[in-house]
């Protein structure tokens, strides 16, 4: 399974965005997650959604106002109202464990290379 995210830029708050996450490879068992990292911080998770029954997660903060979805090899994820503090870059991964539901980064997480997202206020 390889991975590969697109979608980043540079975009006033209040705006929106879509990033994608286009994947190859056979990975429909896989768990697909969003996470995010600003220099110095730790990563954080965005979003995940479920490889077996679809299921998705979000951070506190992400709640409402992004939506991950998956369609045919490519997982999106839809950011609105952005704000300053969403600046950072933007990784998806795939976890064959998929453990979505544990907001955890499993030992065989694969990466994708990241995706800068610049929010201005």
């Amino acid at each position: 399974v390889q991975l590969q995210a697109s979608g980043g830029g540079l975009v006033q708050a209040g705006r929106s965005l879509r990033l994608s996450c286009g994947i190859s490879g056979r990975w429909d068992h896989y768990g697909i997650g969003w996470y995010r990292q600003v220099s110095g911080k730790e990563r954080e998770r965005v979003s995940c959604i479920s490889g077996m029954d679809g299921s998705t997660y979000y951070g506190a903060s992400m709640e409402g106002r992004f939506t991950i979805s998956r369609e045919q090899n490519t997982v999106h994820l839809q950011m609105n109202s952005l704000k300053p503090e969403d600046t950072a870059v933007y990784y998806c991964a795939a976890d064959p464990l998929d453990r979505c539901d544990l907001d955890a980064i499993g030992p065989f997480t694969i990466w994708g290379q990241g995706t800068l997202v610049t929010v201005s206020s």
